[in-house]
């Protein structure tokens, strides 16, 4: 298809002819809305696959958020089951991919040149009005322009409204040559940062608000609503210690509804290209398959560009977290907005007494301590001394009962406590129920006995748990808190 436009409107220079071309496929033999789809498979998989090669041979241990008998002991789901339901959400994923395509127009290219100049002209109206906003501040346009005429005439022609008339083109009219008015060589250059930079960057973004918008209250819905959380929801919680794969574990219809669906409907309301789109949903599912991946890197360029990351996410993986931290993929602003952040205080003790009661477990069952993955995992019935410790945890007296649970600051964090511990009595019948809690308190009460023990045994050292415990309060609220302390609300000295 060809396009014309060369007459000068209202003395703006023509805009050119452009004629419409199949836009070639950017790997050959493969079509864009193919390698669309295809991209963020490939990309899930090959960093996954890159996280569990770290996993498998313990090779970043210093900067891991959980052990790996924490993966082995505290998850309700199997490697296998987890692997299953992602091929079953991808291939969902696939299916609705090929179907919006199919209502897509095709890919054509050989109109940017027209697209440029149409921003060109929309500058050439702006300097418009430059004399009216100059003559507003008092300053008289007309004289500045005549004043620095003679050194700057470009911006002595800005500033008189766009008058450029020593700048022209010779363009053929129903066979006659004809002289118009052309673009001067800032406004082209400042028309082609609009159009291949600016435009895309604003698409770019409104596409993430949309998404993280989607997410946060469908996300939050899902656990405010006790049916939704029991029926769909809860599977994804499964996973005490989330690993990079299992990040779109989830039911098959939340996770069309939340990742297919959202990231759908940011592409179309951002008016993306299809490229633009191979982008978008392949950045996505590294962004969130990296907020996954139980690791606080410090090289990591996307546990610091957003405070959304491996760290803060996993706090809502947590039975003590899970009603806070929505906010997902990218930012972390409808937390901020909505007091929906964790403002339980420091973390890193919670985390060492998960540490240290998962590792009890293992070796209590004399398990070679492992990260390879295994069906099995999670079908394993444990008979291990916390059996009676968990039963023992019911029955203690609430002055001990104070000393063995997590604390619990007043205010906000309160609420976000209760609420969370209910959330885990609601699932009952999946990855929660009251024996969480009581293995919770059993954990607090073991952890308390060995930190007491190696205290009085021992100066802290690298390999005591006390300094272990500094090592992970480090490494844990460096990547909840990214540059400063007050990321999440936390005081660490709660």
């Amino acid at each position: 298809m060809a396009t014309t436009s060369n007459t000068s409107a209202f003395g703006l220079p023509p805009l050119p002819s452009y004629t419409l071309v199949p836009l070639p496929s950017l790997v050959a033999p493969i079509p864009d809305k193919f390698l669309t789809l295809l991209l963020p498979v490939v990309a899930y998989w090959s960093l996954s696959m890159i996280f569990h090669l770290i996993d498998e041979y313990d090779l970043f241990p210093q900067y891991r958020l959980h052990t790996p008998a924490e993966v082995l002991k505290r998850n309700h789901v199997s490697r296998w089951e987890v692997f299953r339901d992602v091929i079953l959400q991808q291939i969902i994923q696939t299916a609705f991919g090929v179907g919006l395509g199919m209502i897509e127009p095709e890919d054509v290219v050989g109109k940017e040149g027209y697209d440029v100049a149409v921003w060109a002209r929309r500058i050439r109206v702006a300097q418009r009005g430059l004399p009216a906003v100059l003559s507003a501040i008092g300053v008289n346009a007309t004289g500045l322009a005549e004043k620095i005429a003679g050194n700057h005439p470009t911006l002595a022609g800005a500033i008189a409204g766009g008058q450029y008339s020593w700048i022209t083109q010779t363009i053929t009219v129903a066979g006659d040559a004809v002289i118009a008015p052309s673009f001067a060589t800032w406004e082209m250059w400042a028309a082609k940062a609009i159009y291949w930079v600016l435009v895309p960057a604003v698409q770019f973004t409104v596409a993430i608000l949309v998404v993280d918008t989607w997410q946060y209250f469908w996300h939050r819905a899902m656990h405010m609503n006790r049916w939704l959380y029991t029926t769909f929801h809860s599977r994804h919680h499964r996973l005490y210690v989330p690993y990079a794969y299992g990040a779109l574990y989830n039911h098959p219809f939340e996770g069309f509804l939340l990742d297919t669906l959202g990231a759908g409907l940011a592409y179309l309301v951002a008016g993306m290209s299809t490229r633009q789109g191979m982008w978008f949903f392949t950045c996505s599912t590294i962004k969130t398959v990296d907020d996954h991946c139980g690791y606080a890197l410090p090289w990591d360029p996307l546990q610091h560009l957003t405070s959304n990351n491996a760290g803060y996410h996993d706090v809502h993986h947590q039975s003590w977290g899970i009603k806070t931290n929505f906010s997902q993929p990218f930012f972390t602003f409808w937390d901020a907005l909505l007091g929906t952040k964790w403002t339980g205080g420091d973390v890193s003790a919670r985390y060492e007494r998960a540490k240290l009661a998962a590792q009890k477990k293992l070796d209590s069952e004399n398990v070679r301590p492992i990260t390879a993955s295994e069906s099995s995992d999670s079908e394993r019935t444990p008979i291990t001394p916390y059996d009676t410790e968990a039963e023992n945890a019911k029955l203690f007296t609430p002055q001990a009962q104070a000393k063995t649970t997590p604390s619990i600051p007043e205010g906000k964090a309160t609420h976000q406590a209760i609420g969370s511990r209910q959330q885990i009595l609601d699932d009952g019948a999946g990855a929660g129920g009251a024996s969480v809690l009581r293995e919770e308190a059993a954990e607090e009460k073991e952890a308390q006995r060995l930190l007491s023990w190696s205290l009085r045994k021992h100066k802290p050292s690298i390999s005591t748990p006390a300094a272990g415990l500094k090592g992970l309060r480090d490494r844990v609220n460096g990547s909840l808190h990214g540059r400063g302390s007050g990321v999440l609300g936390m005081e660490s000295g709660r």
